[in-house]
């Protein structure tokens, strides 16, 4: 639970600034729109359900009390808004049921049925570990994330990634609700992307960088060795986006990694994604000032979305996702 706590510590510290390059992709203004606001329609189907926005809350963390907190109100933010929530990672809840309540009381908030929960470990877990933290909450989908440089920068993380992808594989052939790979901030290339769906994976979560930096959180929690030169490392969101476009029709990608603004996520549905998802940017918001200014934060998000939705003349989302754009910058220089 302390690392935990740390975690989020870190992050409200952190100084560090990276880019996802989103705002190296130009969207071309149009004044004669013949759209009304009122009829734009940000929902989308996910899992067989309709969510009202392209958006969820992304894992941040679980166990403590402090957890519970925040858990309870990203719950209602959810709630009210009707969209996903993935919980953080519920390794601790197996080895100390004390951080069980932190995970439950998130569908408590969110009803089966109703409301999406995807649960969440680390991709080297095994099957046993992933039923039961599937079990915990009732959880709608599972997500299982990839973190190899954030473990390699733990003084207490794991060295050892072989038979991953095999794991993967084992665990989405043997389980009855989705699975979801993600990343946790340093992207995924396109070679990695066809392994997880040659895998069976079918929902990927890019998490690429430009958004949380576990290099700098990590290395601020150890204090024999520094790590600064990765503080830059990783694959920029809007870059991985542009490589996926070939993508198989049935890969749902899902946009991660320093998704902050309107302009942020209504970029990444244009170039290929299919929903966002916001994880620091929130956090932020409920640290400072608590639910309500989280949910001032998330009105405002929304309605800047429409209005975006409006000046490039798109009624709904797959309406979104034809509009042209042009690249340039730095953005250009690595595609």
């Amino acid at each position: 639970m302390e690392r935990k706590q740390e975690h989020i510590e870190n992050y409200l510290k952190s100084e560090y600034k990276g880019n996802n390059l989103l705002d190296c992709v130009y969207l071309e203004h149009n004044s004669l729109p013949e759209l009304d606001i009122d009829d734009v329609d940000l929902s989308i189907e996910f899992n067989g359900r309709k969510i009202d926005y392209p958006i969820m809350i992304n894992a941040m963390t679980g166990g403590g009390d402090s957890s519970c907190d925040i858990n309870e109100d990203l719950a209602r933010l959810c709630e009210t808004f009707n969209i996903p929530m993935a919980v953080g990672s519920q390794k601790i809840a197996l080895v100390d049921e004390n951080a069980i309540e932190s995970f439950e009381l998130v569908r408590e908030h969110l009803p089966k049925g109703k409301n999406i929960v995807i649960g969440n470990l680390s991709a080297r877990e095994d099957l046993e570990s992933v039923q039961k933290s599937i079990e915990m909450i009732d959880c709608d989908m599972f997500g299982l994330h990839l973190n190899p440089i954030q473990e390699l920068i733990m003084e207490e993380g794991d060295r050892n990634f072989k038979g991953i992808k095999d794991n993967i594989k084992h665990i989405v052939d043997n389980t009855d609700i989705p699975i979801i790979v993600k990343e946790v901030g340093f992207g995924m290339n396109k070679d990695t992307v066809k392994q997880l769906y040659d895998c069976g994976v079918r929902i990927i979560d890019i998490a690429g960088f430009g958004g949380t930096n576990f290099c700098e959180i990590e290395d601020n929690r150890r204090f024999d060795m520094e790590f600064s030169e990765f503080y830059c490392w990783g694959i920029p969101t809007a870059k991985i986006l542009l490589d996926l476009q070939d993508k198989p029709d049935d890969l749902f990608i899902i946009s991660s990694g320093g998704i902050k603004t309107s302009i942020d996520i209504v970029k990444s549905i244009v170039l290929g994604a299919d929903m966002t998802a916001m994880s620091g940017e929130i956090l932020s918001y409920l640290m400072h000032g608590g639910y309500e200014f989280a949910k001032e934060f998330m009105d405002s998000l929304i309605y800047k979305m429409k209005m975006l939705m409006v000046m490039l003349n798109a009624r709904n989302i797959e309406e979104l996702k034809k509009v042209d754009y042009k690249i340039f910058g730095k953005l250009k220089e690595i595609v």
